[in-house]
This record gives C-alpha cells, sequence and structure tokens, in this order.
C-alpha cells in the first residue's frame, strides 16, 4: 500500500505554515525534505487517527538532522502536522529500517 501520495506535493496554509518552526525550529523545507531524501520509514498511527489517517515520517532533511514528521494526505497532498526531531526510540527504529 502506497501511503504517499504521487507525485509528491505538499499542502501548506495559515494552519501549518511556519508552525515547526516555532515550536521545534524545524523549517517548512526541511519537513519536506524527509519525504525527497531516501530512505525514509513510512509508520501508520492508528491512536491518532481518529479522523483522518495519520502517519509517521523517519526520514533525513539535507542539513543531515534526523526528522520525525507527522502528517496526513489530503487531496493528493501530503499535509504536515508536526514535525520535530527523533527521539532516541525513533532514532533506533530508522536506523534498524
Amino acid at each position: 500500500m502506497n501511503l504517499i501520495p504521487e507525485p509528491i506535493r505538499f499542502n501548506w496554509d495559515q494552519g501549518n505554515i511556519n508552525k515547526n518552526l516555532e515550536k521545534h525550529k524545524i523549517t517548512n523545507e526541511e519537513s519536506e525534505e524527509v519525504f525527497l531524501n531516501p530512505p525514509v520509514t513510512i509508520i501508520e498511527d492508528p491512536k491518532h487517527s481518529l479522523h483522518e489517517p495519520r502517519l509517521m515520517a523517519l526520514g533525513k532533511a539535507d542539513s543531515g538532522k534526523l526528522l520525525t514528521v507527522i502528517f496526513t494526505a489530503r487531496n493528493k497532498k501530503i499535509r504536515i502536522i508536526s514535525a520535530r526531531q527523533m527521539n532516541k526510540k525513533e532514532r533506533k527504529l530508522y536506523e534498524k529500517n
């Protein structure tokens, strides 16, 4: 099952633009780079998928930062909900895959 819409496009609006920069010091561009820099590990998140499917992407920005990006797919675009640096458990999972 392909969880990332093709071609990869992103949905940014007032609800999510620069939110992660303010909260976690992660730029919108860094968030997008996770999806463009293989390898990326995608994990379904049923616990937070009450209204729509939520997914977690574990990957690397061009800067080398290891990031966790929470997202959903809306209208064939990736809508980033949250982006932050990986925690220790996520880093182990990413490195394992």
